[in-house]
């Protein structure tokens, strides 16, 4: 009996898809599980897997056409199956795309044992690819990364991603020597250089609009226009939280954070103090969260994407700083996974690094806040030992006054800047 293929909802807030690439041909044969075709999100590019067993008789959608969720775009049925009848039902189907000389090498998605699958996002080959396939996932590692009992608990108590860690063991597993030297080789993250566009020379070029660009626009413009926002200024003195990460650095590798770091575990640590700031706005209601997930905003060269760091007012800054690196490389690469980038409870934008004094944020519903983070500049301030120059930092808070009052809003850049401006509070 012959399989319908489906453009899926790959993400929780996907309406629509993008067919990157097909990676079966039609006449290939299928397995249940087995990766049908890259699929760009709204927030990443994922693997459609076959929910059949076949043949791909037919691919209904080409490489680079965009379709809603729920359309059908190929047909999976016995080589002698009629399947005249389905593509009828399916409109006239566009002209298959020839396959791309070359792609982003994908890691092949594991079969599973059960009928049901899900997708998976799209793998990076990590180094030199080994001479023959790697074994999957230890049993209790999800599946997804071949590793020590060891290893995974060195990497959680590090917050250091297994994925992206090249193993030296037998069969390519990571050990413990893999993790150490990952957690003391990890660079830390820098701007991404802008993409350059090359012009085809006519008076304009019309670039269509990717699947998180859309996203972008549509959330967007449910936010600034609705939402009666206003906004917090303040000024933060650096000078502790500077000489902090000085002496945290001296102590090594391991204890390498950034002051987004320490600002990132500052925030968390202020909304477990005012609930009301780190809720969301339900219409009828105001969800007020009892964890803490730190949405932190990447700039990539499709738009902008927020991954989650959650329970970030329970870890270390080590752990906040590893996470970030990592999270932040896999958005710039489109590979984050759906859980990485939904739930978060407040959002942090940085745009220091880029020598942007001070600005404001739009909030990300329904999310009740965004905090904007400037550059840091020196200041001449009057001591009582006569005049010193002083580092500081302005932040701005956007509220959503249906949710947060001027005086709530307040509250919590008061016990923010305590945090930041008396950063020993942050470890203990």
């Amino acid at each position: 009996m012959a399989t319908k293929v489906f453009m899926e909802a790959l993400s929780p807030t996907m309406e629509e898809g993008r067919l990157v690439k097909w990676l079966k041909n039609e006449g290939d044969a299928v397995k249940n599980g087995d990766s049908l075709a890259e699929v760009e999100t709204d927030k990443a590019i994922m693997e459609l897997v076959a929910r059949g067993e076949g043949i791909l008789r037919k691919r209904l959608v080409a490489e680079n056409e965009t379709r809603p969720v729920g359309q059908l775009v190929g047909i999976i049925a016995a080589a002698d199956e009629n399947i005249d009848a389905l593509i009828a039902g399916a409109g006239a189907p566009a002209p298959a795309a020839a396959p791309a000389a070359s792609a982003v090498p994908t890691a092949p998605a594991a079969a599973p044992s059960a009928p049901a699958t899900t997708a998976t996002p799209v793998v990076a080959a990590a180094g030199p690819a080994p001479t023959s396939p790697a074994p999957q996932g230890d049993a209790g590692n999800g599946g997804h990364v071949r590793s020590s009992p060891l290893a995974r608990r060195l990497a959680s108590e590090r917050g250091l991603n297994l994925s992206g860690v090249q193993g030296s063991g037998p069969g390519g597993r990571i050990i413990k020597r893999d993790v150490e030297s990952a957690a003391t080789q990890t660079p830390a993250a820098a701007p991404t250089p802008a993409k350059v566009r090359v012009s085809s020379g006519a008076d304009f070029d019309d670039v269509p609009l990717t699947q998180i660009r859309k996203t972008i626009a549509k959330r967007l413009s449910e936010s600034i226009g609705p939402i009666p926002t206003f906004y917090l200024t303040a000024e933060f003195d650096l000078s502790r939280a500077t000489e902090m990460r000085a002496a945290m650095l001296e102590m090594g590798d391991a204890f390498k954070v950034s002051v987004n770091d320490i600002v990132i575990k500052a925030v968390a640590t202020a909304l477990s103090q005012h609930p009301e700031v780190n809720a969301h706005w339900l219409g009828d209601k105001i969800r007020l969260h009892n964890r803490v997930h730190i949405g932190v905003a990447v700039a990539t060269d499709d738009g902008l994407i927020v991954p989650v760091i959650t329970d970030a007012d329970q870890k270390r800054m080590s752990e906040i700083s590893a996470e970030t690196r990592s999270l932040a490389k896999r958005a710039r690469e489109r590979k984050l996974a759906p859980e990485e980038y939904t739930g978060a409870t407040f959002t942090i934008s940085n745009l220091g690094m880029f020598g942007i004094d001070h600005f404001t944020a739009i909030i990300n519903p329904p999310e009740v806040a965004i905090l904007a983070i400037g550059a840091s500049h020196d200041v001449v301030v009057s001591t009582k030992d006569g005049f010193a120059v002083k580092q500081h930092m302005s932040v701005t808070m956007s509220c959503d006054h249906r949710a947060v009052d001027g005086a709530v809003g307040a509250a919590f850049l008061q016990t923010l800047r305590r945090l930041i401006e008396n950063p020993l509070m942050l470890v203990f």
